[in-house]
């Protein structure tokens, strides 16, 4: 399977080409491995049944929950480490930085181990350069 990807296009607001139409690949849709069939992988593939996977999936979401809550990352072996990850807003001043106006919302990042990398630069792909659209605008929230 390869991940088959579009054209879309839109008006640029970068300075150096403010106004103009470029063009860039987007996925033509997500496909997903439902958590069925990669239980379904596992139980296939090790002596584990159903019950005990779906016990470990649950230990495994916990244990990431409370180290990641402590402010660690959580390294899971072969598979790769999970840390939060904070940004930060650039201050005039010292004083300027501040933890409720500087530093951004945490968010969660994987670092894959080189295996899993591997697999992902052998990825095949291709557009379709018969699809050309506009980019997809998002929806403003309603009250």
């Amino acid at each position: 399977m390869a991940l088959e990807f579009l054209i879309r296009y839109k008006e640029s607001n970068l300075t150096t080409s403010k106004g103009e139409t470029v063009y860039y690949a987007a996925p033509k849709s997500t496909h997903w491995l439902r958590p069925e069939e990669a239980m379904d992988y596992i139980v296939d593939a090790t002596s584990l049944t159903r019950g005990d996977l779906r016990n470990a999936i649950t230990s495994l979401a916990e244990v990431l929950a409370e180290g990641l809550s402590q402010g660690r990352s959580v390294d899971l072996g072969d598979l790769g480490t999970f840390r939060l990850e904070v940004r930060s807003k650039l201050e005039s001043s010292p004083e300027d930085v501040t933890v409720d106006g500087t530093l951004r919302t945490p968010r969660i990042v994987f670092y894959p181990k080189r295996r899993l990398l591997r697999k992902a630069l052998k990825v095949r792909m291709s557009i379709d350069h018969s699809m050309v659209m506009p980019a997809r605008t998002r929806r403003k929230k309603q009250d």
